[in-house]
């Protein structure tokens, strides 16, 4: 995968319809948060947005430190990352932050109930976590 930087940060999406309406531009708002906290002017190669099926397909993917949004009901990686991960925050019925920044390479998920519950659950994590989980990535 010469085209992204060996620095990268995946931010991973469904590709069910769903998570193309609703989680795709979740991700293009946390990939421009994640390049701002990086200080890149641009995300560039450097902050990469991709499908669970592209990810999931492409072994060499699961190499760097990712952030599933997006819960079981659109992603096969936010089903698989559900149950594996534990919670940094979670609203009871409404969304969840999941994040290990121990894990090699870090891993972190943001989903919800539902479109506006995952937007939710984005906005926490990039207010709340994101300085924590790039620090792990160092």
């Amino acid at each position: 995968m010469n085209e992204i930087d060996a620095n990268a940060v995946l931010i991973v999406t469904g590709a069910h319809l769903g998570a193309e309406l609703h989680d795709r531009p979740l991700a293009y708002f946390l990939r421009d948060k994640v390049a701002a906290a990086m200080g890149l002017a641009d995300a560039g190669a450097r902050v990469v947005v991709c499908s669970d099926l592209w990810y999931l397909n492409h072994d060499e993917l699961r190499a760097y430190p990712t952030i599933s949004i997006g819960g079981p009901g659109v992603s096969a990686l936010g089903a698989y990352l559900a149950s594996r991960l534990p919670s940094v925050l979670a609203v009871e019925g409404v969304y969840v932050v999941q994040m290990d920044p121990e894990s090699e390479p870090p891993v972190a998920a943001c989903w919800g109930k539902d479109a506006d519950s995952t937007g939710e659950a984005v906005q926490a994590f990039a207010s709340r976590h994101l300085a924590e989980f790039l620090e792990s990535c160092e």
